[in-house]
């Protein structure tokens, strides 16, 4: 089993990754100080897959555990699930060390997170990521967040969790296409940190994509390397951890305009991801060859380049609320080259228009 230390002085937290080791949960959680009730957040896929099993193994740990699962998708990281959520922990009589535990993917690391950020003004928040896209992204870096119906992630804070678990084995009851969708922030690394890293994921396409276990573990690893180094160097966002949404302004504009339902989180970032490289092509920030290279490896993890029916005239407006917007101007990551980004905020309106006419 491998360890990753996230460094954030007093905040700081060990991330697990390993294959078919939920056995060790159990010796790990009787190492955290804690109280002896604790609340599994789940959804109702992963409810029938792994819940039990992860909740005996708190229950062997000494720690009396109860399970509510939510529906599955954006939807659910809604205010009003959020105090449903908050009436649970009420009625279970949870304390200010009761941890708050997310079993699942972003919407339930994302949602749980928020909860514990919140409840009692915070109490411990443990990540089990069972997604990919969850394993490499949403449970590192302590975003939390609530949906609002005029925007996604809009109601939030940072929070870190206590501890992150990886378990690796739980990607073979992965559905392909929520495999893609994590593979896109995987590309999204090498990208905007490792040249060396966007050249693997080129190599090892076809273990990637039949989920080789070495291979799975070796780029979750590197994945996480790269966030945790970027958010010891930034944990609130106030300068370069900006470079993670990569992608992520015209993504989130693109799965707000379609209801949070048509593209999920991946697929709308790798469409994201397109246009960023197309406008930094247009800014003359890289050349042809690198957005030719991006355009291949999203298409090599069967990820959409275009969003189907996305007016351009639709779009503008909500790349405004993006959260990196300043008084109206939108700080755009853009790509330097393989392995390299800037933050760029004088982007012409012409350019970002002529860049979303190439993908919509």
């Amino acid at each position: 089993m491998a360890e990753l230390k996230v460094d954030l002085g007093d905040n700081s937290y060990k991330i697990h990754i390993g294959t078919d080791w939920f056995c060790n949960l159990c010796s790990l959680l009787k190492q955290f100080k804690s109280s002896s009730k604790a609340l599994i957040v789940t959804d109702s896929n992963i409810v029938k897959l792994y819940s039990e099993k992860v909740a005996n193994l708190f229950r062997s740990a000494g720690i009396n555990v109860k399970v509510y699962s939510i529906n599955v998708g954006e939807q659910s990281k809604s205010a009003s699930q959020a105090m449903e959520l908050y009436t649970k922990a009420i009625e279970m009589n949870l304390d200010r060390k009761s941890p708050i535990v997310a079993l699942g993917g972003g919407v339930v690391g994302d949602l749980a997170g928020f909860i514990a950020a919140t409840y009692l003004r915070g109490v411990p928040f443990i990540q089990i990521p069972t997604s990919l896209l969850a394993q490499v992204d949403s449970s590192v870096g302590g975003k939390v967040a609530i949906n609002h119906p005029l925007g996604k992630n809009l109601i939030g804070a940072f929070y870190q969790p206590k501890m992150v678990f990886i378990d690796t084995n739980v990607l073979t009851t992965l559905p392909d296409r929520e495999l893609y969708t994590g593979l896109a922030e995987v590309i999204k690394y090498g990208i905007i940190a490792d040249a060396s890293f966007f050249q693997y994921l080129n190599e090892k396409k076809n273990q990637i994509l039949s989920k080789d276990p070495s291979v799975m573990t070796n780029i979750i690893h590197r994945s996480c390397e790269i966030k945790a180094n970027v958010v010891a160097n930034d944990e609130r966002e106030t300068g370069q951890r900006a470079i993670l949404n990569f992608g992520h302004t015209i993504g989130h504009a693109i799965e707000a305009y379609t209801g949070y339902n048509k593209y999920n989180h991946g697929e709308a970032v790798a469409i994201g991801m397109h246009g960023a490289a197309l406008i930094s092509y247009h800014m003359g920030l890289c050349s042809s060859q690198v957005v030719d290279n991006i355009k291949n490896v999203i298409m090599n993890f069967r990820l959409p380049l275009k969003a189907d029916n996305c007016p351009i005239n639709e779009i503008m407006p909500l790349l405004i609320r993006d959260k990196k917007a300043i008084d109206g101007r939108i700080n755009w990551v853009l790509v330097n080259a393989l392995g390299k980004v800037s933050l760029v905020n004088n982007v012409p309106e012409i350019v970002i228009k002529t860049a979303l006419d190439e993908i919509t």
